[in-house]
């Protein structure tokens, strides 16, 4: 399936002569962020200098975290209640982290996802009960766990949810407690992850302390490494308040100053040298999937574990131990992508939603696909084909899926319509989970969907966009440029890197790299350009051709020197 090559809209003259003192691609770049006014382009290059917004901003916090520092004196036993997943972990650990610090008497309680799912559950809070628990914190979960909420209170415990999800349509479906979610109030800013909504209930906690201004601060500052690496993990906007958070953390992070995660890079070889800075995309594509992949094979108390360790030894045991477990994943991930890239190909190119079950599903001895893995598969298929993915799995006789979804097709929403035959569900507009009621509702959840999306997305092309920022010649490129555009950092979510095009290149060279050959790399003019496990797609471009490209711009270091390079994004025969 082509890509489809979509141009943003050209900057104006008016704004390029009112900035001028900005090159032309970077004035391209914020024109197409909606960066207009200088203020907004001063503010958003430098993100550490906007002060973080007052807590106390959220309805809840006062009467959430008094609530909280009532358990702390009276030394009751405070639970943590978290979510297996990178933003889940990381936000169990900064309110431990922070807890403990005003002696709290603690616990965590993170469910297993194959062994319980997502958010409350009853049998959990009874076990609470019984090792003497007074007060449950969730933290990335609990907004749709009204039923759940209800029995803990009913047997006498104090409940506060901080979560981050869209909460049922109906205020009555809501739980009967305090919450704290941007979602579900007039918080000025809606993209907080899991881990910021836990890091403003700890901000909370912290300014209703007695402590002097100057160790407040050193106490927030202290888990903003943990709140970096959890938002960009959930891959949530990067844009206004997480860009802040973002960008403080990568500055702690960069301190090596948490064992686990110094551990953690070193094992992970980034940038082929641990003491190299890390930004988002380390975060995003090395430290996070190897943090997940605890929850997604095992038990994410691994995880867990590895963020609040003191001990050398063991954060370095740990960080092997979930290496290895991340290698695991890829191959099963890899493995199952292939099947229904199969599936998909001979059945579902004409469908607006795909919806793929695993072989076995019907089949109540035979074991299925690792529920852990078939949200990473379902993102894969979204990006390849461009449209809404469910991927449908079986766990212990349970049918349970994973939704990832497009611009144009809210999925959150999509699955809510066809609620009635899920037993649980949750997420927001690009991304979901669910567990139907019964495994005979599958065919009648698949047609509703199916309905729901032929509706929805009629009048919609459905293809893999490549937004581009702008087209530009070789000889625009210099390290200038490159150097001006890392100040967009941290990238992400609606901040991804820039793409940009280039038209009509010749091929002066060309050559395969990697153990196996899969990589490749072509030279225009003075300009090299590698991609990455392409080279078998790629094998028909030789040396005379004139190609378009569409790529990012990076920095190639190598034995001390520095050279501009494209990362191929995609790349056609030029149109002559």
């Amino acid at each position: 399936m082509q890509n489809k090559w979509q141009l943003m809209p050209i900057a104006s003259d008016d704004f390029i002569k009112k900035n001028s003192e900005y090159n032309k691609i970077i004035l391209q770049r914020l024109f197409n962020r909606r960066l207009i006014k200088k203020q907004d382009i001063e503010l958003f290059f430098e993100p550490d200098k906007i002060s973080l917004s007052d807590p106390f901003l959220f309805k809840n916090m006062e009467a959430a975290a008094s609530l909280a520092i009532k358990h702390i004196k009276e030394q009751n036993l405070i639970v943590i209640y978290g979510d297996y997943d990178a933003d889940g972990v990381t936000a169990t650990a900064v309110l431990i982290e922070i807890l403990n610090i005003f002696k709290a008497k603690t616990t965590v309680y993170i469910p297993g996802r194959a062994s319980e799912g997502y958010g409350l559950n009853k049998k959990a809070i009874a076990e609470l009960i019984k090792i003497g628990a007074k007060l449950v914190i969730t933290v990335d979960n609990g907004i749709r766990n009204k039923e759940e909420v209800a029995y803990a209170k009913n047997l006498g415990l104090d409940i506060i949810i901080t979560d981050h999800h869209e909460p049922p349509a109906e205020k009555s479906d809501w739980p009967d407690c305090l919450i704290i979610n941007p979602k579900a109030e007039n918080y000025a800013y809606k993209d907080l992850a899991g881990v910021g909504v836990a890091f403003k209930f700890a901000q909370g906690l912290i300014k209703l302390s007695k402590l002097d201004e100057q160790l407040k601060n050193k106490l927030a500052e202290k888990v903003l490494d943990l709140v970096a690496i959890g938002t960009v993990a959930d891959m949530v906007s990067l844009l206004g308040e997480n860009r802040t958070l973002v960008s403080l953390g990568l500055k702690i992070i960069n301190r090596r100053k948490r064992l686990g995660i110094a551990e953690l890079v070193k094992i992970a070889q980034t940038n082929g040298n641990s003491n190299k800075k890390i930004n988002s995309f380390h975060i995003g594509w090395q430290i996070s999937p190897r943090l997940n992949s605890a929850g997604r094979l095992d038990h994410a108390n691994t995880a867990y574990e590895l963020l609040i360790t003191k001990d050398k030894n063991e954060a370095e045991a740990i960080a092997k131990k979930l290496n290895i477990k991340n290698g695991e994943r890829q191959k099963i991930t890899e493995a199952i992508t292939a099947y229904c890239r199969k599936v998909v190909e001979e059945k579902m190119l004409g469908d607006k939603i795909l919806i793929v079950c695993s072989p076995n599903i019907a089949d109540a001895s035979a074991e299925s696909w690792p529920e852990g893995v078939v949200g990473l598969v379902a993102g894969r298929l979204c990006e390849a084909y461009g449209r809404p993915v469910l991927v449908i799995t079986k766990i212990k006789n349970e049918i349970k899926g994973s939704g990832r979804s497009i611009d144009e097709f809210n999925i959150m929403k999509a699955i809510e319509q066809a609620g009635r035959h899920l037993e649980k569900f949750g997420g927001h507009a690009a991304a979901c989970g669910f567990t139907l009621k019964r495994a005979e509702a599958l065919e009648k959840f698949s047609k509703e969907m199916k309905k729901i999306a032929g509706k929805a997305l009629a009048e919609i092309e459905l293809a893999q966009k490549i937004l581009i920022e702008a087209e530009i010649d070789l000889s625009d490129i210099n390290d200038e440029l490159l150097e001006e555009l890392e100040k967009f950092e941290p990238f992400g979510e609606d901040n991804d890197k820039p793409k940009f095009l280039s038209k009509g290149m010749q091929i002066m060279d060309k050559i395969n790299m990697g153990a196996n050959a899969q990589h490749i790399k072509f030279r225009f003019g003075p300009i090299w350009a590698v991609a990455f496990s392409q080279a078998e797609k790629l094998k028909e471009f030789k040396i005379g051709d004139k190609v378009d490209a569409v790529y990012c711009l990076e920095f190639n270091e190598f034995n001390g020197r520095r050279a501009a390079q494209m990362k191929i994004v995609d790349i056609k025969n030029a149109i002559i």
